[in-house]
Formats: structure tokens, sequence, C-alpha cells
């Protein structure tokens, strides 16, 4: 069933799960109709968007992101907010598809009433998000979400472009999973907020303290930001133990952004990557739907692949072509 947009938002606004999954659905769509629509249903809900706080939440896989989301979703519903969980999955390279199995793993989070959980797959899509992730942000935020927590991939150090969509990016460690040293590389390093070591019991704490101790000596390289000294927390996400601490922290971060003034300009500055990246697509979309360009297009694209030329020349070739047809 093709519902209006108009449908639509009156489902969002009225927070109707339904509804608010089929304008996501519309948003991912590549079809040049629901892309159509999906713009016009964006444009009429900006007003109500960015009132939520945005947390990108990455780490290695089997460093429990699913268990952190689901008990941390609970924690914050406890404290009266509505929370948005945006899973994203990866997708195979051969036949694009993504089991998209994040609602069976927080099935006690999905059964809340003012919990939205939304599968998506990244679809090839470098960083650990979706090239949508954004576009369904302001949809939740338009539902009324108070905190949206975007699950990442969790493949590593490409992760970190979640970073340019969120106001708190948390990056989830695990001890004994070799992966101590990834976690001291500058890319991730830059760019966190909150680190907290994860599945920490009394068997593994003294080893988890000085993975801590590690790590806050790593920091201590990184310039901060906001004036913020990166806290490094200890907890197990599955005992809910550390939770409630990183609840706090978040709202601490955030406070500290707002009094510095910030928040509102690291927003708009990650709107503008959002319009590059789109201005990019569309200007590729549109070469492929001119024959002559996209004749020309192939052709660069073919010199490359056959290893003709380097494919960073053939790029810069097929632009200024393309260019020069324009003017």
């Amino acid at each position: 069933m093709k519902f209006s947009t108009q449908e639509l938002i009156n489902g969002i606004q009225s927070g109707n799960k339904r509804l608010i999954a089929k304008a996501i659905t519309l948003v991912e769509s590549k079809k040049v109709e629901h892309r159509q629509q999906a713009d016009e249903l964006l444009k009429i809900i900006m007003p109500s968007t960015g009132n939520s706080i945005r947390i990108g939440i990455t780490g290695v896989p089997g460093a429990g992101k699913s268990t952190f989301i689901e008990n941390f979703g609970k924690l914050a519903i406890a404290h009266g907010k509505k929370v948005a969980v945006l899973a994203i999955d990866p997708s195979s390279s051969v036949n694009k598809g993504s089991i998209l199995g994040d609602k069976t793993r927080m099935e006690e989070l999905a059964k809340e009433e003012n919990a939205f959980i939304r599968p998506s797959p990244s679809s090839g899509f470098l960083g650990g998000i979706a090239n949508t992730t954004f576009e369904t942000m302001m949809i939740c935020e338009a539902a009324g979400y108070d905190y949206i927590l975007i699950e990442t991939v969790g493949v590593g150090q490409s992760e970190v472009l979640v970073a340019d969509i969120t106001d708190v990016f948390l990056f989830l460690k695990i001890i004994g999973g070799g992966d101590e040293l990834q976690g001291i590389k500058r890319g991730i390093m830059e760019m966190v907020d909150i680190i907290f070591i994860n599945k920490v019991d009394e068997s593994n704490l003294s080893k988890a303290k000085s993975t801590r101790l590690e790590l806050k000596r790593a920091l201590d390289f990184i310039p901060s930001k906001e004036k913020w000294k990166v806290p490094v927390l200890l907890g197990s996400a599955l005992n809910n133990e550390g939770l409630e601490d990183v609840f706090l922290r978040i709202k601490e971060f955030i406070n500290l952004k707002n009094k510095s003034g910030n928040f509102e300009n690291i927003r708009s500055q990650q709107a503008e990557k959002r319009f590059e990246y789109w201005v990019q697509e569309y200007i590729l979309a549109n070469v492929k739907k001119n024959n002559s360009a996209e004749n020309a297009y192939l052709q660069h694209k073919k010199n490359a692949s056959t290893m003709v030329s380097n494919p960073s020349t053939e790029a810069k070739l097929f632009v200024d072509e393309f260019l020069s047809k324009r003017n």
C-alpha cells in the first residue's frame, strides 16, 4: 500500500511506528519517484527535527554493542526518554543483502512502547553507517525521540564517519580481545568522546584497570575537544553495571557543548558535510543519465579498470572533459 506524504507525516507526528518505518523505507529507496516524495517529506518535517541527542556507538565485533544499546536504551526510558535505535548491518559485497537481526538481539527493548528499532543495510557505504542514516535520524527526531542511538557496523577505523553525524561518539572496548593496540590508533581516539570498557567482572578487573590506564595515557597525546577530558569507564552492559555513569557523562558532555556555544556550530558543520556528500551523489547520478557523458564515464572507467592509466588520472580527465562540455 502506498501512503501519501501527508499520511506519512501524520504518522510520524503521532508516533505511529509502522508509518515511521514506511517513511524510512521511502528515504532509503533509490527509485526516482520515491526520492521526490522523500525530499518533500524531509522538507516538511525539518522544523520538527534537531531536538534529540545523537549518539554514535562503535566497537569491534563482539564488544557487546547490541547488549549495551538494549540496556542503555531501557535505562534512558526509565529516565523518561524516548529512544530510537538505528542499527547498521553490513551488506554482502556479492548480493548486497543484510541479515538485519538487531531486533532479535534487542528483543526486550523492542517491546518497549517508547523505543523504536530500525535495522538498515550499509549497502556498501563506508564509515560504519548507511548513506541515509542522517535522513533517517531526521524522521526519528520529528517523531519525538529524545535519544537516537546509532549502532555502527563495527569493522574498524572507518567507523569515525559516524562522528560526523552525531553529538556524542561512544567507543566500546573489551579486554583480552587482541584490540588493545587498535584502541590507541589516532583515527578513533581523536574522535571519541566517551570510552566504555565492557564485559568487566571480578576475574578481569585488574586487566581492565590496566587497559584503562593505557587508554588514558594515549588520550594525553591527543588535543581535547571542548576542554573535555575523555572518560574511560568500566562496566558490564549485560549486568547493567556502569551504564548510569555513561548516561550522566553524556548529559555532562552535551551541557558542556551547549555552554561553549559549539553544539549548534558542530551540527551546522555536519549538515554542510551531508550537503557535500549529496552534491557528489547527484552529480554522478546526472552524469549517468546523460548519454554522451555516460559513454565518456564508462570509457574512462574502463581505462582505469584495465590499468591503461592511473584511476585518479582517469577520474580527473573525465571531470575536466565533463565540465568543459557543460561550459
